[in-house]
């Protein structure tokens, strides 16, 4: 007759054997293995807010973001050779930016990330497009000095780049502001392995784990539009008492 030890020893060796297997399967899509504490074992993944998200091949909101990166590339261009040669740059809005950036690359880590935030947060007036939302260019909404929570955001990211952060160091987060109920677009700025919050809201920087009345919809990658999962997979390693 089998007694309870045994039994016990086998659901262990059951859980042990599951926990494996899909650890591998977290590997392949960038999670790894975190223990927050006795008991559970949580799939987090590298992405900001520690959620899964996956690839987006359709929809309005990567529609947007292709046609957006567009504009972004061409004012990327601009905004180079305006920086190699301020006295003939025909850009007041480039320079503008450009000012931005030059104080931006006096400084370092957070501190850059900082005055980036700050600074992009003072020079544009924040303004609804209302029902068309349209997400301007860098150089588009610092020409009109105004524009919302996804202008900013661009605005930043084509700052942050120029000021010699790296692209995959790089994101744009669409988030939902629980506590008034709407949409809403941030720069997450990866530094020492975490993910900080640059946003049009406020000029101090937080940490994507105390962003709590934000609850992360999209991220926004270079060439990738990727949807986040509600809550990130937990698994219990508590094994029952045999009765």
């Amino acid at each position: 007759m089998e007694t309870a030890t045994h039994r016990r020893a086998l659901c262990a060796i059951i859980a042990l054997c599951g926990l494996i297997l899909l650890g591998s399967v977290a590997d392949l899509r960038a999670g790894t293995l975190l223990s927050p504490g006795p008991g559970v074992l949580v799939r987090k993944s590298a992405e900001p807010f520690g959620v899964f998200a996956f690839a987006m091949s359709t929809g309005g909101l990567r529609q947007k973001w292709f046609a957006l990166k567009d504009q972004l590339d061409d004012d990327m261009v601009q905004l180079a050779l305006c920086d190699g040669d301020r006295d003939h740059c025909a850009s007041p809005a480039a320079l503008k930016l450009l000012a931005i950036v030059d104080q931006a690359r006096t400084r370092d880590g957070r501190a850059r990330l900082g005055e980036t935030n700050r600074a992009v947060n003072l020079a544009i007036r924040a303004a609804d497009d209302g029902a068309d939302d349209v997400w301007s260019s860098p150089l588009a909404t610092f020409a009109r000095g105004a524009g919302d929570c996804e202008d900013y955001a661009i605005a930043k990211l084509a700052a942050l780049r120029l000021a010699g952060v790296p692209a995959e160091d790089l994101r744009i987060v669409v988030v939902r502001d629980v506590r008034v109920g709407e949409d809403h677009a941030v720069v997450a700025a990866r530094l020492d392995g975490h993910w900080l919050m640059l946003d049009n809201r406020r000029m101090a920087m937080v940490e994507d784990d105390n962003a709590r009345t934000y609850q992360p919809l999209f991220v926004l990658y270079q060439a990738a539009v990727l949807k986040y999962v509600a809550e990130p997979v937990q698994f219990s390693m508590a094994i029952p008492e045999a009765h």
